[in-house]
């Protein structure tokens, strides 16, 4: 088996007799003919994809949870597990923190700090306020945990509606999609935690985002394509929201793109799972799919079968 860095091999520590795991970052011809689990390289998986043509792997193990584009480039035959448990808390963590800067004003604070100016100001609490979770995944759970001791007033909307039970949040509504119109309005901050697929392309668009109340903030961080680019951009313009993104439909943002210069927007370089909390969840990921394979059991996350 292949990961792509020193420090992931590092991180996964000793291994059962037998294991023979290699460092491989694809720039380099296959170390095997037969490789039973390959770690791809964690940026840019999609595009890498190809180097694997005419080898035998048992899983391409993936370092994102998102694999966008991965079934057009995927080799036939192959299968390929996302990394689902890896991401979840530290993007929760950036979701969060982005809320508590947008509420708080902090991106005005850290101008007026380079300015050498003291500019107080009254700001807009998180606690209290009405947050809806578009999404009720890893993500969305991730984050409910993690807003609960903020004392928020928490709703969400996932595929299907239920009533969740989560261990130290207590009792959550989660409505289905079809519900999302009727509850916008009286959302305060609106989280987008959702992949992208064709359901989910534009989910917020022009009119959808018309829906949401005056000053409400919308946090993206899902997938970019959730949300209509020019649309956000008109909104954010006449003032009619706010909003904090992590992703984007175009990456990296390009110079002179209009969502630099929008107000009331917060933008961080897709960064969600970009944290210290990667590497040893993907090696725990890592080590577990490596147990059940000598166990005989099929391996976790599997979301593109062999075809």
């Amino acid at each position: 088996m292949t990961v792509p860095t020193e420090r992931l091999a590092e991180n996964i520590g000793p291994l059962p007799d037998g294991v023979d795991l290699r460092v491989w970052d694809f720039r380099s011809p296959a170390p095997a003919e037969r490789l039973d689990i390959v770690v791809p390289p964690y940026m840019g998986t999609a595009g890498s994809l190809d180097v694997l043509e005419g080898i035998e792997v048992g899983l391409v193990q993936g370092q994102s949870i998102g694999y966008d584009g991965v079934a057009d480039t995927l080799p036939p035959g192959l299968r390929f597990a996302n990394a689902a448990s890896v991401h979840e808390a530290s993007t929760a963590e950036l979701a969060v923190g982005m809320m508590i800067a947008a509420q708080r004003q902090l991106p005005r604070f850290v101008q007026a700090q380079e300015r050498g100016e003291w500019a107080p100001v009254f700001a807009e609490s998180l606690a209290d306020r009405r947050v809806l979770l578009v999404g009720f995944g890893g993500v969305g759970t991730a984050i409910a945990r993690r807003l609960a001791p903020f004392e928020v007033q928490m709703t969400a909307v996932a595929r299907s509606a239920r009533t969740e039970q989560l261990e130290g949040v207590g009792e959550i509504a989660v409505h289905s999609m079809d519900e999302l119109d009727a509850l916008l309005p009286d959302a305060e901050i609106v989280v987008l935690s959702l992949p992208s697929s064709d359901s989910t392309h534009h989910l917020f668009d022009g009119e959808r985002i018309a829906r949401m109340a005056k000053g409400a903030l919308l946090v993206n961080v899902g997938r970019g394509p959730l949300i209509d680019t020019d649309a956000l951009v008109a909104a954010l313009n006449a003032d009619a929201i706010r909003a904090a993104s992590d992703v984007f439909e175009e990456e990296p943002l390009p110079a002179g793109h209009p969502l630099w210069s929008a107000p009331n927007l917060l933008i961080t370089p897709h960064g969600g799972g970009a944290s210290t909390a990667m590497n040893p969840r993907m090696a725990r990921l890592v080590r577990r799919q490596i147990e059940r394979m000598l166990a005989g059991e099929p391996p976790l996350n599997v979301v593109l079968p062999a075809s």
